[in-house]
């Protein structure tokens, strides 16, 4: 019986680029960057190239610490470039981590701070009217009664309570106030009630009116194409002489003009 020789398995790549070329531009400085444009967490150290905004890994950490050969933006994207300038260039790490975490750390709040929060639509208020256009509202007699005796269920003065240091009653202006003008409403509430009464026949009169109105324009324009329709016909004049000693053919109105004595 034949056996099937075992198939080698492949060896794992590294992550990370490994070439000894070295750019001979000058090195970057890790404390020049901006906090935010590198990452020395340990086993993810990357940093933003300054000359395509890339991030990029950073390989040699134990020797000679540099960017690896990358592109610029995206590999996967369409038509990827080389980027040339930045690819094996070196860094210097002179910054520790400890002190790299802390200032990320105590940044974050800030940034967070500065972070626009949502916008909430204010709601429309209508413009406030002006003074000469504020119509007080009209008082009854059974609102200022309902005000009065809640005003004589809080007052102590109104109750007999409130006394002076001769031991005299106080008078309460409010209450005495409150009670004038309930009694002076209630003089005026017929009259008041004529009025509105008569307010309420005008508007039912003058809606009748209106209708009215509204019926009769609508009736004259549902007969007005058979009334321009007998104009036309009466202001064309019969083929032939007129009759002798007949009347004229009124030629403006339906309606001929009586002679003048």
């Amino acid at each position: 019986m034949s056996t099937t020789p075992v198939m080698p398995k492949a060896r794992k790549r590294r992550r990370k680029t490994r070439t000894p070329n070295v750019n001979s531009r000058p090195p970057i400085i890790a404390s020049a960057l901006k906090f935010n444009e590198i990452d020395l967490a340990p086993g993810k150290e990357h940093v933003v190239c300054p000359d395509c905004s890339t991030w990029v890994p950073i390989t040699g950490m134990l020797g000679t610490p540099k960017l690896v050969p990358h592109h610029t933006g995206r590999a996967t994207a369409g038509d990827p470039r080389r980027c040339t300038d930045g690819s094996n260039r070196r860094i210097i790490i002179d910054i520790e981590v400890d002190a790299w975490r802390t200032t990320l750390i105590e940044a974050v709040p800030t940034t967070a701070s500065r972070r626009a929060t949502k916008v909430l639509p204010k709601p429309k208020m209508a413009p406030a009217p002006a003074a000469s256009q504020i119509r007080p509202a009209l008082l009854s007699a059974e609102q200022v009664r309902q005000v009065f005796r809640t005003h004589q269920q809080r007052c102590s003065a109104c109750k007999g309570e409130a006394a002076d240091r001769g031991g005299q009653s106080l008078p309460c202006p409010d209450g005495e106030r409150l009670a004038v003008t309930f009694l002076r409403l209630l003089r005026q509430e017929p009259k008041r009630q004529a009025v509105r009464d008569f307010l309420t026949r005008e508007r039912r009169r003058f809606d009748r009116q209106y209708a009215a109105a509204a019926k009769r324009t609508g009736g004259w324009a549902a007969v007005l194409p058979a009334v321009q329709e007998a104009d036309t016909r009466r202001a064309q004049l019969p083929v032939g002489d007129a009759p002798l000693g007949a009347p004229p053919v009124p030629a403006e109105t339906l309606h001929p003009r009586r002679p003048t004595r």
